[in-house]
């Protein structure tokens, strides 16, 4: 066979060519008009009113078709930045190695509070992450809570590889074409802000070299609560009103001895014609204790309304802007006062938070009994949507006296108008601001809890003889799953409160749905979107609406590769819930309790209880909160696992293991729990001591890692 011989000239071109093909043939992520990562500052336009400098503007869809997206993205459009915990997707122009991810190659970078630079140079790694082979998507989480109103830049390193192990080439993030002629300024302005901020990284990376970066600034999340604080702090109510009960003698003060108390029948309005659903109340828990409780009384107070119609409160300029109230409403209180003399300042007095589907009807009266054996007097309102209707009462009987009846202090209404008041309702955002959820119902209940506190500062008065019957100096919070998630909210914000204990909370509200046993309600929000997003057909395992599958990683373990269609959009959806409501998010507040306190505000000693395969506020949700406050070394664990080892008739789903005073075998550990708070508060937050002494069941502090994982009993 003859040899053929390429003339030199040839022979050079194809060398010369040789890194031009190599280079075409290389992964990059993408930077088009199609795709790009995500978040971004090229979605905000500049602000000044705002504490961020900025203001998200997210392109709307097809709103003829995307109905449910149009609605969620008008609510996004008015928030000052991004979310604190954000999903960051980063797209990609081939396959890549999802093994080649971790905090070393990709991580955030902060450049500082937007207005006072705290916080720069602080590097943040990422988590749960999913590689998406069908869109070449990648997904992940910060592994953090990011500091709020702060920019931060989003750094892809060439140590990911793509799917046959070769570095990605660079590229173009910096748009070295420039924008286009007549471009808005924020996409004028955004190449060179990003440019900046990777010259400020480049000097820290050590042999890795930068192939592709985003920049984008997080929103202010706990601003609003505190601007309102100061407006209650800085009003004079009128003292709480005790004179609110009737009887046919006429007016009477609410304010019954427990001694003499024979029952009280609660008359739940649950309907509009109007109906009522009546039962008693569980007066038989004050003598959980024997003698402890003196007096159960009932007042009212008027507290700052900020929602609106639809349930939200109104959106304002987070650094030029005030939260203005709409009105104000009249508020029914429940408190429980000690037996025995009063002291010289009054009682010490816990605040205790109900938790959801509850009532101060409920669980306040578990372990007031528990509170007054230590001297603590235990003071309760409804959250808002919850006690039923406004129209309720309570029918109070005591012995040789007539029947009283008092404001049972409903919050609840009929908002979807079928003509029932569900034991909820009302705590939600109406459409079609669903997005907003329960945020501003737990937000206007801690404004509630706040007024309350501001209630006891000018002088709470009992007995009417002029005297403050609880003591100013010494107010504490409690709180149970959603009392104790308002009441995280609550700790961080409120500066006279000076120790708490939230019982079972856990961030995002989300998450806690997500995961755990009310995943039902977010299968049914998915199902009614438009248009719907339940990606799995329903069948005798999984039914409607539990049929979609979202495919999220826990924490800290391998990358997944999804295979779900549809998951991606639900995982967006969940995303964009999450950032909407992390100004209702306890995670948000939590480092304000005592690892970064406003100014002015002292460290708060707290107690974090949680329980060990909690299936309503599952294990990753606490530990949100408690990663975010740096609490490890405060938290409580009841291990529920070991309980029910040595005893298989206590109930499988540890939640209630707080208030389960009734079920005899549980009621050990109920009181053990409810001393361990009570100690707390009599000693002023200074005592913290193990429920069980040396016994395994509560472990304090937790030890170990923090629990990422469900847990759930087998």
């Amino acid at each position: 066979m003859p040899l053929h011989f390429q003339s030199p000239a040839a022979v050079v071109l194809a060398v010369a060519l040789l890194p031009v093909a190599a280079l075409a043939d290389r992964v990059s992520v993408r930077y088009d008009d199609q795709a790009r990562p995500f978040p971004t500052n090229r979605l905000t336009v500049p602000d000044f009113s705002q504490a961020t400098l900025r203001r998200v503007n997210l392109p709307l869809p097809d709103c003829s078709v995307q109905v449910s997206d149009c609605q969620d993205i008008a609510v996004i459009n008015q928030l000052d930045g991004f979310s604190t915990q954000p999903r960051i997707t980063v797209p990609f122009t081939g396959d890549i190695d999802p093994g080649s991810v971790n905090s070393q190659t990709v991580f955030l970078f902060n450049l500082g509070d937007t207005l006072t630079l705290q916080g720069f140079g602080q590097r943040v790694g990422i988590n749960q992450i999913v590689w998406d082979p069908a869109t070449r998507t990648l997904a992940f989480q910060s592994d953090e809570l990011l500091a709020e109103r702060s920019r931060y830049v989003l750094i892809v390193t060439d140590g990911v590889r793509d799917s046959r192990g070769k570095k990605l080439q660079v590229a173009d993030f910096l748009e070295s074409k420039g924008p286009k002629k007549g471009a808005p300024y924020g996409l004028q302005e955004y190449p060179r802000d990003l440019r900046a901020a990777v010259s400020s990284v480049r000097s820290r990376l050590r042999g890795q070299n930068v192939v592709a970066a985003s920049l984008f600034t997080t929103q202010s999340s706990t601003g609003d609560l505190l601007k309102i604080m100061r407006q209650i702090k800085s009003g004079q109510p009128a003292p709480a009103d005790f004179e609110i009960g009737s009887s046919e003698t006429g007016t009477v003060r609410a304010v019954f001895n427990a001694a003499t108390l024979a029952g009280i029948q609660f008359n739940r309005q649950t309907g509009t014609a109007p109906t009522f659903t009546a039962s008693f109340l569980p007066t038989p828990a004050l003598q959980l204790v024997p003698g402890s409780i003196g007096q159960v009384a009932y007042g009212r107070y008027r507290s700052p309304n900020y929602q609106g119609a639809d349930r939200t409160i109104p959106a304002t300029p987070t650094l030029t802007g005030r939260p203005q109230p709409v009105g104000s409403h009249e508020l029914v209180f429940q408190l429980f006062v000690p037996a025995g003399e009063r002291p010289a300042g009054g009682w010490p007095v816990v605040i205790f938070g109900h938790g959801f589907t509850d009532s101060m009807y409920g669980a306040p009266w578990t372990l007031a009994s528990v509170m007054a054996s230590r001297g603590l007097a235990t003071l309760s309102i409804n959250v808002v949507g919850h006690g039923g209707g406004a129209a309720g009462t309570l029918d109070v009987f005591q012995a040789g006296q007539p029947t009283v009846v008092v404001p049972a202090g409903g919050r609840g209404f009929d908002q979807d108008g079928n003509g029932a008041i569900d034991n909820t309702e009302g705590v939600n955002a109406a459409p079609p601001r669903t997005i907003v959820g329960s945020r501003d119902g737990l937000r206007q209940t801690v404004i509630d809890l706040m007024q309350l506190v501001r209630q006891i500062e000018v002088g709470m008065d009992v007995n009417g003889d002029g005297l403050a019957d609880l003591d100013p100096r010494r107010i504490y919070y409690a709180g149970q799953s959603f009392g104790g998630i308002y009441g995280t909210i609550l700790l961080g914000v409120e500066p006279t409160i000076r120790a708490g204990v939230p019982n079972v909370p856990g961030g995002s509200i989300t998450e806690v749905a997500r995961l755990g046993g009310f995943r039902a309600l977010t299968g049914l929000s998915l199902a009614m979107r438009q248009p719907p997003l339940l990606n799995l057909p329903p069948s005798a395992t999984v039914p409607f609406p539990l049929n979609f599958h979202e495919n999220l990683p826990l924490r800290d373990l391998p990358p997944v590769v999804n295979d779900v269609p549809g998951a991606l959009a639900i995982a967006e959806v969940l995303d964009r819930t999450e950032w909407v409501q992390q100004s209702g998010n306890p995670v948000s507040y939590a480092p304000l309790i005592r690892h970064q306190p406003p100014a002015g505000h002292a460290r708060k000693p707290v107690i974090f209880q949680v329980a060990k395969g909690d299936t309503t506020v599952p294990n990753p949700t606490s530990s949100a909160i408690i990663r975010a406050g740096d609490f490890k070394d405060r938290t409580t664990y009841y291990r529920h696992d070991l309980a029910y080892g040595f005893d298989p008739s206590l109930p499988r789903n540890p939640h209630t293991f707080l208030t389960n005073i009734a079920a005899p075998q549980a009621a050990p550990f109920a009181v053990g729990a409810q001393t361990q708070m009570a100690v707390f508060f009599q000693t002023d937050g200074a005592l913290v001591i193990d429920p069980d002494g040396a016994g395994p069941v509560f472990e304090v502090p937790i030890g170990g890692l923090l629990p990422e994982s469900l847990n759930f009993l087998p």
